[in-house]
């Protein structure tokens, strides 16, 4: 639901001012996606005070990742050929247990349930990391190294 708000440019600025679009992204990012907690129509500067950036965030991210939402619809087209397409080659997943997408409604059981073995037939791993969010290869940037060197030495 937060992606819908910023996809249009004004949209944002207008619903939330006086936070802009700038503002409300860094909100989503050092809030919603690092800590597992879900967006709503009614985020806004006392619901979600202003935080440091991240380490690992910069202001040019953020200009980045409101860029990236006003274009989603694009991007989805661009990439609406391969919707049905299976990832064919070995895979390790990894992903952190406050990661907000691994807590979206029916993800789990997607993943551990075997829908996502069916879209990624050669999955070998999937890891979940205690106390991570979205940004995992930052927050955890060692322990995801880690992991990714495990599985490619197999190969």
């Amino acid at each position: 639901m937060c992606m819908v708000h910023v996809q249009e440019p004004g949209v944002a600025e207008k619903q939330f001012a006086p936070a802009h679009a700038k503002r409300l992204m860094r909100q989503m990012l050092c809030h919603c996606f690092s800590h597992g907690v879900f967006c709503d129509e009614e985020m806004d500067d006392n619901k979600y005070p202003t935080s440091p950036l991240l380490p690992w965030l910069t202001e040019a991210d953020i200009d980045y990742f409101v860029n990236y939402y006003r274009k989603f619809d694009k991007n989805c087209e661009l990439v609406a050929p391969w919707a049905d397409a299976k990832v064919q080659v070995p895979t390790k997943y990894i992903v952190g247990d406050g990661d907000i997408t691994y807590n979206f409604e029916g993800i789990q059981d997607y993943i551990h349930g075997g829908g996502f073995k069916e879209d990624v037939p050669l999955l070998d791993e999937v890891v979940i990391i205690p106390g991570a969010g979205h940004f995992i290869q930052q927050e955890r940037a060692q322990e995801v190294n880690n992991h990714i060197y495990d599985f490619i030495i197999k190969f």
